[in-house]
């Protein structure tokens, strides 16, 4: 998401017509990335009193419907195309954290740095391809339906961190906060 969302806004401003798109795309992507902090933060902070599963299948539905409705928008409003940006810059990255979270404290003793790295070469390797790809899926689609792939990855994680809220173990998670 944050690779292309100033491409993607750019776009929606030029099709608005708005006066100097790139730079207010520009501005606009940044403040968007920017703002991921408070999904960071927030999102920490919740997970440790509501559980980490409900915060991150929360954050994940939240990021997968912005990878739908963003091709909605496109093109609408600059201020109903931020304000959707802005939410999923948001909840695009407060699950991030609760994954490393659930890796370490479920991981076998010692090997707690090896999964992580795993997981962490996987997300990277995962992140590559998508973006790869993103320019050559929008020139068959158009950014109606750019981002809508995108969603199947949050949708696989609701469904895997549900599987993993029904797993015993997961009473080991943020204190017994599933």
């Amino acid at each position: 998401m944050w690779a292309w969302i100033g491409a993607f806004l750019a776009a929606s401003f030029t099709i608005t017509g708005e006066l100097d798109s790139d730079r207010l795309a520009a501005i606009s992507a940044f403040a968007i990335i920017a703002v991921g902090f408070v999904g960071a933060l927030g999102g920490g902070y919740l997970a440790d009193r509501i559980g980490r599963t409900t915060l991150t299948i929360s954050a994940m539905i939240g990021s997968a419907s912005c990878c739908v409705l963003a091709g909605l928008v496109i093109g609408e409003a600059p201020t109903l195309v931020l304000v959707l940006c802005v939410v999923w810059g948001i909840s695009v990255i407060a699950d991030s954290a609760q994954f490393s979270a659930c890796v370490s404290e479920l991981s076998p003793r010692g090997l707690s740095g090896t999964m992580l790295t795993a997981q962490t070469a996987a997300g990277f390797a995962l992140t590559l391809v998508t973006i790869q790809l993103m320019p050559v899926w929008v020139s068959w689609v158009g950014w109606e339906w750019a981002f809508a792939p995108l969603a199947i990855g949050p949708i696989r994680g609701v469904i895997a961190m549900a599987r993993l809220r029904g797993d015993p173990a997961s009473s080991k998670l943020a204190n017994g906060h599933r």
